[in-house]
């Protein structure tokens, strides 16, 4: 058996799964376009169901997830093209309470890694934050100073709490 077929097999539920799913598959007539004009910039973090606290669905919405729910250069990227291209007039950048992100330093996640796995990660930079709210400020100040989005692009910036469930908007 090849590396390949074992890491095949670790995917058996997955697989298994998207059978299942394309049997009852009910999307085909969406579009690329964002239907309700949203793009939402959110954290990774698996408790967080982006169009679901937004009351929207599949199709509505274009969703970008990293670590932190940071405004990265390829974020940034991604929201020319969308509202360029894809139907993007709202930019809504979500992180969320209890992030990982949020609870360290730089160097405390590079020295946890090194200490655990052996691996040096300071050539990359994870942009953690103590304080979440000034974090999110800049990223929003930076999406509306972005000379690239187009015109006329609204953004807000709010924080979601994954105990509760409720979303608190900012004003900035």
């Amino acid at each position: 058996m090849s590396k390949y077929s074992a890491d095949r097999n670790k995917f058996a539920d997955l697989i298994n799964a998207n059978e299942h799913y394309a049997q009852g598959f009910k999307y085909s007539e969406l579009s690329g376009s964002a239907a309700k004009g949203l793009a939402i910039i959110t954290c990774m973090d698996s408790r967080i169901n982006p169009l679901s606290v937004v009351g929207m669905r599949s199709g509505d919405a274009k969703i970008l997830r990293n670590a932190g729910a940071r405004v990265t250069e390829d974020v940034l990227r991604t929201l020319v093209l969308a509202t360029y291209l894809l139907n993007v007039d709202r930019i809504l950048v979500m992180p969320h309470t209890d992030c990982r992100m949020a609870q360290s330093d730089e160097s405390t996640l590079h020295d946890e890694i090194e200490k655990q796995y052996g691996v040096d990660t300071r050539s990359l930079e994870f942009r953690v934050t103590r304080d979440q709210e000034a974090a999110l400020e800049t990223d929003i100040t930076r999406i509306r100073a972005y000379p690239l989005i187009r015109k006329g692009v609204s953004v807000i910036g709010a924080i979601y709490d994954v105990k509760t469930g409720k979303i608190d908007f900012k004003n900035f």
